[in-house]
């Protein structure tokens, strides 16, 4: 029963260090998330952060702890890159320059053609398959939600 015991804690904690990315577990990267999130996510450091944050970033979704992410993230690859280091990754993906709202502009194009591919598809299906036939609903219902969300 101790064996398994300790073989749960060290599965447990190597989990919870596959979980991160090297950029995240560093101490730069995480105080100055950190240091960020209290100066300029609360109080009158908000109300800065919103006055000043474009229309088009609010409605995407971006908050003040992404833009304290993003920002940290560039600071941790700076001082990588100086150090004469490899660029880390970041919650598992490498940094990219946002370009307005995406920061992976490749990968939103792709999402988007691939959503509107769903679409065409799904209209030749409807258009070409009966509606009485025996899975006809599981398959529109799976061409809408098609990651199972």
């Amino acid at each position: 029963m101790a064996g398994r015991t300790t073989l749960l804690a060290l599965l447990a904690g190597a989990a919870a260090l596959a979980d991160a990315s090297q950029g995240d577990r560093e101490p730069v990267y995480r105080d100055c998330v950190l240091r960020c999130d209290e100066w300029n996510c609360s109080g009158a450091g908000l109300q800065h952060f919103r006055s000043h944050q474009p229309i088009y970033m609010s409605l995407a979704g971006w908050t003040c702890k992404d833009d304290c992410k993003y920002e940290c993230m560039w600071v941790t690859v700076g001082l990588y890159l100086r150090e004469g280091y490899k660029v880390p990754q970041f919650h598992g993906k490498w940094p990219f320059s946002r370009f307005l709202f995406f920061q992976e502009p490749a990968s939103a194009v792709a999402s988007f053609l691939n959503g509107l591919a769903n679409l065409v598809m799904l209209s030749r299906y409807r258009t070409s398959v009966p509606a009485s036939s025996p899975m006809y609903h599981t398959c529109v219902a799976f061409a809408w939600f098609p990651d199972g969300r």
